[in-house]
């Protein structure tokens, strides 16, 4: 006996699903016509705007209110620029400016170029307040590490990405910031009371709600007096007392994706994940990137299994389906006639480069040996291009890994030349401090930190150069501080 169609296509209604590869395939496009709410676009489904423009024409063309989401942060998060790294510098080089103006303005122009290729719901800002120098996984995504600096920076942020037609969507509720552990792999905890967690990770939320945000993104945290053991999306206190209830918002709630094993273990699956997510006040269910239409009707099988079993209240999932219809409804009234991408070109690269800060003097008499430090890339980020190697000129570079390379031997390559170490979090990278100290003992080493600073700075070197971020245009701007573009 096959699902009722009814209840299959509420519970449609609630889902964000992913496709694999640049076209979306036949199913894809079925779902939606079927109900799907929408699709979150990834790295992998971005050739060009060109091709990204077809894409999303094609599901419009199977129901025209369908959402079509994207993680376009801007920074080290990009799934536009994914093959090349953003022209735009990300949160914590904006904190770093602090010009609210700026941000505004360049949250619009990533939001106008996201309007031009038919992307309705922008999954950004991220407005976590990073007080932790060794999270893991939000970082330079972050304003910066101050409440009221990051909450000034969300409303700006929210105002640029909504003057364009673009949803914004405000995560990770109720604050990612002081996580050491990464919730795509686990079910990180933020040990704080209620008092702590307004004074320090709540106000930029608040700001975004007064902002008008039209969409907030939960968090698969554990805090253990809101939510006690499991995360904060499987919690009505949080979602429901806290976020509607004390801060007012009226807009959709999105769930990280169900597929991090920070909800998905939580849960026993995707498909329970989902049921519980709901059943605490989400709306949007974030499917994940792995996702076929096999999964999806699972995921509706689940939903209506648990409306049957009388784990879910058929009133609550009415409601949530509501909100994301009305989060479609915006976007398609706020949908500017004929977008036309950012009116400024090369606004991300200055941005970029009035982020930059420098320690000591990075000026050398010769041209440097330019040393770039392996990083992993967090499951966020991707594998993006990062560095300063796109812009330099005339000047040697040379790949390391920290715990693989001896220091003898970079010595030996750059002879009498200064060594430029270029890194992302030196601070907790293994090997990393020991590598930068054991060449400044011998050489002139200028840093380059392009990931979050933190408070290290390494013995003996001659000056620490910090982006406050990877992308393209944080590249550039560092380059260009230090005289290596020509």
């Amino acid at each position: 006996m096959g699902v009722d169609p009814g209840l299959r296509r509420l519970a449609l209604g609630m889902l964000l699903a992913a496709y694999p590869g640049q076209v979306p395939p036949d199913w894809a496009v079925a779902l939606v016509a079927e109900g799907l709410a929408g699709h979150t676009l990834f790295g992998g489904n971005v050739h060009d705007p060109g091709q990204l423009a077809a894409s999303t024409a094609a599901l419009r063309a199977a129901r025209p209110d369908v959402l079509v989401a994207i993680d376009e942060e801007g920074g080290d998060v990009t799934r536009l620029a994914h093959a090349t790294g953003s022209p735009y510098p990300g949160n914590a080089a904006l904190g770093a400016v602090d010009d609210t103006a700026l941000t505004r303005e360049v949250y619009a122009a990533i939001g106008g170029e996201l309007a031009a290729v038919g992307v309705t719901v922008d999954l950004a800002p991220t407005v976590d307040v990073n007080t932790a120098d060794e999270n893991p996984v939000i970082g330079t995504r972050a304003f910066g590490a101050d409440p009221g600096r990051v909450a000034a920076h969300t409303a700006a942020a929210v105002a640029g990405l909504q003057s364009v037609g673009v949803a914004a969507c405000a995560k990770h509720f109720p604050g990612h910031g002081a996580t050491v552990a990464d919730s795509h792999h686990e079910l990180p905890t933020v040990d704080a009371d209620a008092a702590l967690l307004r004074a320090r990770d709540l106000p930029p939320f608040a700001a975004a709600v007064d902002a008008g945000v039209q969409a907030v993104m939960t968090a698969h945290i554990r805090v253990p007096a809101l939510t006690g053991d499991g995360p904060a999306t499987f919690s009505r206190a949080v979602l429901v007392d806290l976020l509607r209830g004390e801060y007012g918002f009226t807009g959709a709630v999105v769930t990280d994706a169900l597929e991090m094993k920070g909800a998905a273990v939580a849960a026993g699956g995707v498909g329970p994940a989902a049921v519980r997510a709901l059943a605490a006040g989400a709306d949007l269910l974030c499917l994940g990137a792995k996702v076929d239409a096999a999964l999806v009707e699972r995921v509706v099988a689940e939903i209506v299994g648990a409306l049957g079993d009388g784990r879910l209240d058929r009133a609550r999932v009415e409601q949530a389906a509501g909100r994301a219809a009305a989060l479609a409804a915006w976007t398609g009234a706020a949908r500017p006639p004929a977008p036309t991408g950012p009116a400024e070109p090369g606004l991300g690269y200055r941005a970029a480069r009035r982020a930059v800060r420098v320690e000591g003097d990075p000026t050398g008499p010769a041209r440097p040996l330019v040393v770039q430090v392996y990083a992993a890339a967090t499951v966020a980020e991707g594998r993006v291009p990062w560095g300063l190697g796109p812009h330099l000129a005339d000047v040697e570079q040379l790949r390391v890994v920290a715990t693989e390379v001896d220091p003898a031997t970079v010595r030996r390559l750059a002879g009498d030349r200064p060594v430029v170490l270029v890194g992302r979090h030196l601070h907790r990278l293994a090997g990393g401090p020991a590598l930068v100290e054991a060449l400044a003992a011998t050489h002139q080493v200028t840093v380059v930190e392009m990931g979050w600073p933190g408070r290290w700075r390494p013995a003996g070197a001659r000056a620490f150069v910090t982006t406050y971020g990877a992308s393209h245009a944080n590249g550039r701007a560092a380059a260009e501080v230090l005289g290596l573009t020509g």
